[in-house]
């Protein structure tokens, strides 16, 4: 008995010590003049193609470096607009809290009852109005004095 052709036993597996023989004896494809010289092309690399790969690889690099900036740039734009859109309304909301509290603490009575007893004011009465339209702009100029109608 041979030792190629002699299978040995471990445990519960048994190895065919020939397989290495049966590997060897599987016929190799021999490639045609045309496939070998096109892989030795795509194996050899000019100069000229090196430095294109090259000068390319260095344009997709600045490219995306930039690119990188910009988004970046956007991204702390888009914070610091987000956090002064915060500000402003805190400052909105103070604003109005401050507002509601100087209306809730003047009296409107109050004052009318001062200006008519102690500073002697009245009701305007009818022939003291005038009214003047200013249909054609925001505001209207007074080009002399206005008629003194007291009664």
């Amino acid at each position: 008995m041979d030792r190629q052709n002699q299978a040995v036993i471990y445990g519960n597996t048994a190895r065919n010590l020939a397989v290495g023989d049966a590997l060897e004896r599987v016929p190799s494809k021999k490639l045609s003049h045309t496939a070998r010289k096109n892989r030795e092309k795509a194996f050899h690399m000019s100069a000229g193609y090196v430095i294109f790969l090259s000068v390319a690889l260095g344009a997709a690099g600045l490219i995306l470096a930039g690119y990188i900036r910009l988004q970046c740039d956007i991204t702390n734009t888009i914070k610091s607009i987000a956090r002064l859109e915060s500000t402003v309304n805190t400052m909105t909301m103070d604003n109005e809290e401050e507002y509601n509290r100087i209306l809730a603490s003047v009296d409107l009575e109050e004052i009318r009852k001062i200006a008519i007893e102690d500073l002697g004011m009245k009701y305007a009465t009818q022939g003291q109005i005038v009214s003047i339209s200013g249909e054609e702009s925001d505001y209207v100029r007074q080009y002399q004095d206005l008629p003194d109608n007291r009664n």
